[in-house]
């Protein structure tokens, strides 16, 4: 049998200091996330950066947390697997975290408990980045090692460029701009340090190949957008521009009505609703703007849905059709 398996980021199980703390050590000690070298690392993170970070991160998810459904990232991930799920009704699909809960490696273990014998993967990680995708991968394989019975896998490639992906994403984005009519958009994505892109990582160009498509769909004026790079960590180079810092420049030369949209996140978490639609909104107005409004991400929207379900069939050719 053939299952299909949503992998996500995480989230901490709760807006506490209890709650980040155990979820940014996890993150943070991830050797794709940080290339420090360890001796000089732990200490800091250990001494510095999880002491003072988990406490502020928490003050930050307990803003964007609902009462009913918890964190935005978990309830769109698990509203994403369960409307994929009806275009595949004969086999199982299945979301795991690669920090949190619910563990990937757990949601592996059941779906190979039901009889899966051939696996497709789904890293929502619209570009490739060491950071995010390959990430995603050591998790996914990690987990494997741990099992008797490994099922065959395909993990699908970054989709910065399907045609799907594209049409959810002009769609979010057109259905916004022409309701909200702004006077400049901003394309924000998730930056990375400068020096892995030197090394080798492929993200900024994916990124640029994202933008140039998306602006070409909506027929969008050079002059109307700016492509940017967000959540800065550390005080290292990395992709630029930085968000805030155009929205600055932009609010300085006199436009008062921003949209932001954000194209690298499946679902709006706190990199969107809080940095962005806060914290980058304070900047823009303190720097004399009026709006800012960030445009949702692809979440539940139906194109994504159906972009999903393209992307995963794409890749179970020959699966999907059989038993």
């Amino acid at each position: 049998m053939t299952g299909i398996i949503l992998i996500q980021l995480g989230t901490p199980d709760s807006p506490t200091y209890g709650g980040l703390f155990p979820y940014l050590r996890q993150f943070l000690s991830d050797r794709r996330v940080i290339e420090v070298p360890k001796p000089i690392w732990v200490p800091l993170l250990y001494g510095y950066i999880l002491p003072f970070r988990s406490g502020a991160s928490a003050a930050k998810y307990r803003r964007i947390w609902d009462a009913k459904t918890g964190s935005p990232l978990l309830h769109y991930t698990r509203q994403q697997t369960e409307l994929l799920q009806q275009h595949f009704p004969d086999r199982p699909v299945r979301f795991g975290m690669m920090i949190g809960n619910p563990p990937l490696a757990d949601t592996i273990q059941g779906m190979i408990a039901e009889g899966v014998t051939k696996l497709i993967a789904l890293p929502l990680f619209p570009q490739y980045s060491a950071t995010t995708f390959a990430s995603a991968t050591d998790c996914l394989f990690k987990a494997l090692m741990k099992e008797r019975r490994v099922p065959a896998i395909r993990v699908a490639a970054p989709y910065y460029e399907h045609p799907a992906y594209l049409d959810a994403l002009t769609a979010i984005v057109r259905e916004h701009l022409d309701r909200v009519q702004p006077e400049h958009l901003v394309i924000s994505f998730h930056g990375i340090p400068k020096k892995y892109a030197q090394r080798g990582d492929p993200y900024a160009t994916h990124v640029v190949k994202t933008t140039r498509a998306l602006v070409e769909r909506l027929g969008l004026k050079r002059s109307f957008w700016t492509q940017t790079y967000q959540s800065r960590f550390g005080k290292s180079p990395w992709l630029k521009p930085y968000t805030d810092d155009v929205l600055e420049q932009l609010a300085k030369r006199g436009v008062k009505k921003v949209s932001v949209a954000l194209p690298g996140f499946t679902s709006d978490c706190l990199e969107t609703v809080d940095e962005i639609g806060r914290e980058s909104a304070e900047v823009f107005h303190h720097a004399g703007g009026d709006q800012l409004l960030a445009i949702p991400c692809l979440n539940e929207h139906p194109k994504w849905i159906e972009a999903m379900a393209a992307i995963v069939r794409d890749e179970g050719q020959g699966w999907l059709n059989s038993k």
